[in-house]
């Protein structure tokens, strides 16, 4: 297998992989639109460059918006000859800014490679530092992750790997990030029936970066852990966290009892996000409770 060098040169198993694309449908997009002109080795096998990669995954993304093969192909190529197209006709820059990190994690999530996804992450995180990290490359390939579970491109299993490995990246990170004896101190909790777990860890590193001593509820706590535990540790903040509105239609009045708690803790302020929390907003308005996606409207 060929690994990318430092201009991003990659197999076209390796752009299979990538792309979500078949060898036979990468083979057939070059040679009837004419959208890459991979290069060749001396034994005639394809090397296909990160721009290569970049213009397949945008033909991809304007068909999945609708556009024929020959009208996503169109654009793509005007637009490599004109940025300003991008805006007169919205073709995304979502791929634009990847870096060649993404393109390998995507590879071996696709294979479910723990060791290799693991290898490729600490190599990221020492060469670009934690704040580049976290928003060029964590997210990006969460993000792309998630489109591709939903869009039935990878199974269960891929999704789950690739997840997981982030999730404990990300926990080994915050076990190891240094701290100030008396930091201010904020405890992250997903709410009951919760399981998404990875936006509180990114919201929480954003925190410690900013000098807060961090803890985090695992997952799903049980119900009453939430309370007990603020009561325990005394946290100057609570971060609860719901990405699905699961939580809210297992339990309707969890939010209710939540908030209730939250009014009688008068040095603790607690803040709720996720997207499941703001779509559940038209049920319940919370009083003590403060709902946000802005960590700076928190530590404002």
């Amino acid at each position: 297998m060929i690994q990318s060098d430092e201009n991003g040169l990659f197999a076209i198993q390796q752009v299979a992989d990538m792309t979500g694309l078949s060898k036979q449908v990468i083979r057939k997009w070059e040679e009837r639109y004419a959208i890459i002109q991979p290069k060749r080795l001396e034994n005639g096998y394809r090397i296909y460059s990160q721009q290569d990669v970049k213009t397949l995954l945008k033909v991809k993304l304007l068909s999945e918006q609708g556009h024929s093969l020959k009208q996503a192909a169109l654009l793509v190529k005007e637009f490599t000859e004109d940025p300003k197209v991008r805006v007169q006709k919205a073709i995304s820059p979502y791929y634009e800014q990847w870096s060649d990190y993404i393109f390998q994690l995507l590879e071996k999530g696709r294979h479910c490679d723990e060791i290799e996804l693991n290898l490729i992450l600490n190599q990221a995180y020492h060469h670009v530092g934690i704040e580049r990290f976290l928003t060029d490359i964590v997210v990006p390939f969460l993000t792309e992750v998630g489109r591709r579970w939903e869009k039935q491109e990878w199974d269960e299993y891929q999704e789950s790997v690739s997840s997981l490995v982030v999730r404990d990246f990300l926990v080994q990170i915050r076990r190891n990030y240094q701290y100030r004896e008396y930091a201010p101190f904020v405890l992250g909790a997903c709410l009951p029936y919760e399981h998404h777990e990875v936006p509180l860890h990114l919201v929480l590193l954003r925190f410690m970066m900013k000098g807060w001593k961090t803890q985090l509820i695992g997952a799903s706590p049980a119900p009453g852990a939430i309370e007990s535990l603020v009561c325990k540790l005394k946290p100057d903040i609570v971060l609860l966290s719901a990405s699905t509105a699961i939580p809210f239609e297992t339990d309707p009045q969890l939010l209710r009892g939540l908030d209730q708690f939250a009014e009688k803790q008068d040095d603790i302020a607690f803040y709720l996000g996720g997207q499941g929390a703001v779509t559940y907003l038209h049920e319940y308005k919370p009083r003590a409770i403060r709902v946000t996606n802005s960590i700076e409207d928190i530590l404002k």
